[in-house]
């Protein structure tokens, strides 16, 4: 109605309003169709929500595909066509598990192996007085007490901080829930310790049926301590799997809360650790944990397949997996420094500067005085970066063998500076350089009528002789550094 006063009827519609209306919504902010007397929103001014734009666009999508299609407006365009969600809009509704940095987990980690009884929240009970009705005004002790049992809170953080589970599958475990097996004899070394490999029977999920998997003996252990402690109950009934079972997080006949591991449990641990709530991707959360332990297995030193951790994780697709399987900077860094780019597109060559001919002005007069090693012999010429035969040189004029009279005379004077020179390479080039025989037959068949810096062609590709040259990293020996 702002834009356009005269469409007062949805079957005023067209493909390009339509169109329009896409856009507007796309750049919507919050608070700006509000009534003028209505409260200020808390977030107004900022974009909507990604979900927010695909709900509005995908509502008014079906209004106009049923009222078209119940014949109550004349059909005037497509609405799956033209009130369709931008393709940007579809990239950032996609998963995006967000980890938490190695050093901010590492002091969550330290504060729940480290966690005490003087670190849990305390909170007033209310009780009912004796002899009045439960209407009556409610009392409090007078001291404040956990409210779970210190063995309940150390089981729930290892499990959060060691299982890599759900928030959901957290709540859901169930008595008995861990077993002990033996480690293989073989398989043994100093680092296991020979500690007993517990699993962990992971309850059915909302993507897959219910699996088990190994854990850390830590978290073992603390739950069969919580399980020792832990006060007889009735059955509950898992809403999921229809069953009345024997919940492990249990207290007073009540499951934790659905809030306790983001509100009160987290919390408590970045206290004890001295780390913020919030880092830079948002709030730490209890789905945050999952996301973290799944990328250091991927980034350990000998990490878990992508097929592995998903059997870990318990994933019903490795698309999922790969959500949480992000690469560390580090090991990306690690990959491309041994993927070595830079060497496949650059060499170095070995340069000799006379000094003798700089200084004596003979250079001025164009003697040579820059010789490029060849491994066979010398090459003059001072611009060889730009030869087409620098890396199969054709021996022409400007070609000094190192068997002739001038190659030791070289050798031997007094002032000869050895120095290094970048060669970028072409794609035949660098093929010829890894000592590839086709390649170098390709490189010398191409050479053959490309004619040489002095202006000569070559006789015949026989005399083609391929050019040795050095790794960029090969370190020059002490008497190379020196002066000859």
């Amino acid at each position: 109605m702002a834009q356009h006063p005269q469409i007062t009827s949805p079957e005023q519609w067209s493909r390009d309003l339509a169109a329009q209306w896409v856009v507007a919504v796309d750049r919507m902010v919050v608070g700006e169709w509000n009534h003028p007397e209505a409260a200020p929103h808390p977030l107004a001014g900022k974009p909507l929500m990604t979900n927010t734009k695909c709900t509005y666009i995908a509502t008014v999508r079906t209004f106009f595909f049923d009222c078209q299609r119940w014949g109550w407006i004349p059909v005037r365009f497509d609405p799956q066509r033209s009130i369709i969600t931008p393709r940007s809009l579809k990239a950032q509704r996609g998963p995006n598990p967000r980890v938490i940095a190695d050093d901010i987990w590492a002091k969550l980690m330290s504060a729940g192996l480290t966690l005490t009884q003087a670190d849990l929240p305390l909170c007033l009970h209310q009780v009912l007085p004796k002899g009045h009705p439960a209407k009556a005004q409610r009392v409090l002790q007078p001291q404040p007490q956990p409210w779970y049992p210190f063995e309940l809170v150390r089981a729930i953080t290892l499990t959060w901080l060691f299982g890599g589970l759900r928030s959901d599958e957290i709540k859901r475990l169930r008595v008995g829930c861990v077993r002990w097996q033996a480690p293989d004899p073989s398989s043994v070394n100093s680092s296991t310790n020979n500690r007993p490999i517990c699993l962990l029977e992971v309850p059915v999920n909302k993507t897959g049926r219910s699996f088990v998997k190994p854990v850390d003996s830590l978290m073992g252990e603390a739950i069969n301590t919580w399980e020792q402690v832990r006060p007889n109950a009735l059955d509950s009934w898992d809403t999921k799997t229809g069953e009345s079972v024997q919940f492990l997080f249990i207290y007073r006949g009540k499951r934790i809360g659905n809030t306790y591991l983001n509100t009160t449990l987290i919390p408590m641990l970045c206290r004890k650790a001295g780390v913020p709530e919030k880092d830079a991707r948002g709030p730490i959360t209890s789905h945050r944990a999952r996301s973290t332990i799944a990328t250091q297995l991927y980034n350990a030193r000998e990490p878990m397949s992508l097929f592995e951790l998903q059997a870990w994780l318990g994933h019903h697709s490795p698309d999922s997996t790969q959500q949480y399987a992000k690469i560390t900077p580090t090991k990306l860094t690690k990959a491309y420094r041994d993927a070595g780019y830079f060497d496949r597109n650059v060499r170095m060559i070995e340069v000799l500067l006379d000094q003798d001919a700089i200084q004596s002005g003979a250079a001025a007069n164009g003697e040579p005085w820059k010789y490029y090693d060849l491994g066979h012999g010398y090459c003059t010429y001072d611009f060889f970066d730009q030869c087409p035969h620098r890396m199969a040189c054709a021996k022409c004029s400007f070609y000094r063998p190192k068997t002739s009279s001038k190659g030791p005379l070289l050798e031997g004077k007094a002032y000869l500076q050895r120095m290094l020179q970048m060669i970028p390479l072409l794609e035949d080039e660098r093929a010829a350089v890894e000592d590839t025989v086709g390649a170098m037959d390709a490189l010398l068949h191409r050479l053959v009528d490309v004619p040489m810096p002095d202006g000569q062609r070559p006789i015949k590709s026989t005399s083609l002789s391929p050019l040795p040259v050095i790794n960029q990293h090969r370190a020059l020996s002490s008497e190379e550094t020196k002066t000859d």
